[in-house]
């Protein structure tokens, strides 16, 4: 089977010869300098590096940052009506499609002949209203600028539906991800009853059309979601990354519950620096999930530098064996 095969037939709960070897995230920073001092040529691209399964992400971001005046100290733009006026000279980039059209092109051919699947991230409508106002005043947004923030959604919307509508008629993505966030250790940062309000509508306005174009629709938000599960499937949402394990989140629980949930991640980065058997005890606990069906096991984010270079290989290993145990 071909990379993109695979992916695309766990995200169907069809049958694969194996498990893809994924890496959904790419590798902080830190992490590769320290990779790079323990022998990685700086120029090596880390996905054949490391023998991973390649896949395309396309993040397409309403912000064209590198015209928008800076940021407040304590981030964010905008407070007011107006100031979303101001602002909006440098949001809903019209050429963002043009502007990589010549990339999608040429990579058109490999993804159709199956080398690898390609994915899109939209900014959610947690996430990109928290962008624009600072994290603190965007939560108290829903209570002071309620009208407003309907608005920068709706306005969102409208450009994602052309966003999509352009970026298909080259490449219909594999699956997509709304980077959201919108949870940590402790569950939810907001209410049942403000998530139906402010953020289910615009999921119901977006994911039928991401579904006509036959992408799989995924969200991307940290920290324990497991109380948000049937929030975000109320919404058409199919699956869920990064599953993090600190947080207290239960692959296996969230399998049973919703055994047609589908999930990326999953994999307890904390064990990684502990070595193989402290890796392979991790792979252990998650492999009933891995036979269940619908499940790409991967890291639960992004490797932390603390990982040495001969660890992460023994991950890629391990992942590579436990991947063909389904």
């Amino acid at each position: 089977m071909t990379n993109r095969q695979r992916i695309v037939n766990v995200l169907h709960f069809r049958p694969v010869d194996r498990l893809p070897h994924m890496e959904w995230a790419t590798w902080w920073d830190q992490t590769l300098a320290r990779w790079h001092s323990e022998g990685m040529p700086k120029d090596a691209y880390p996905f054949t590096y490391f023998g991973l399964d390649v896949h395309r992400q396309f993040w397409l971001t309403a912000i064209q940052r590198d015209k928008c005046p800076p940021e407040r100290s304590q981030g964010g733009w905008i407070s007011s009506a107006q100031d979303y006026e101001n602002l909006r000279p440098f949001l809903y980039n019209p050429r963002i499609i043009q502007d990589i059209s010549a990339h999608l092109k040429e990579i058109k051919p490999m993804h159709d002949r199956g080398d690898f699947p390609v994915w899109i991230t939209l900014e959610g409508f947690f996430w990109f209203p928290r962008v624009l106002f600072g994290i603190e005043e965007h939560l108290y947004s829903f209570y002071d600028e309620p009208d407003l923030y309907h608005q920068i959604c709706h306005d969102l919307v409208q450009w994602q539906l052309a966003v999509i509508e352009e970026f298909c008629e080259i490449i219909p993505p594999d699956f997509m991800t709304f980077a959201e966030d919108m949870s940590y250790n402790y569950g939810s940062m907001i209410s049942k009853a403000t998530f139906d309000e402010f953020i289910l509508p615009y999921y119901h306005m977006v994911v039928p059309v991401l579904k006509k174009h036959g992408i799989k629709v995924l969200v991307d938000s940290d920290g324990n979601v497991e109380e948000m599960i049937p929030w975000f499937m109320e919404g058409g949402i199919e699956g869920i990354l990064p599953l993090e394990r600190q947080a207290g989140t239960d692959i296996a629980e969230i399998s049973r519950k919703y055994p047609e949930f589908l999930m990326v991640g999953g994999f307890d980065k904390m064990t990684m620096k502990h070595g193989e058997a402290a890796m392979r005890a991790e792979f252990e606990r998650i492999l009933p999930v891995m036979r269940a069906g619908g499940y790409i096991p991967s890291v639960d984010h992004q490797t932390p530098p603390e990982v040495s270079i001969e660890n992460y290989k023994l991950y890629v290993r391990l992942l590579k064996e436990y991947c063909g145990k389904i």
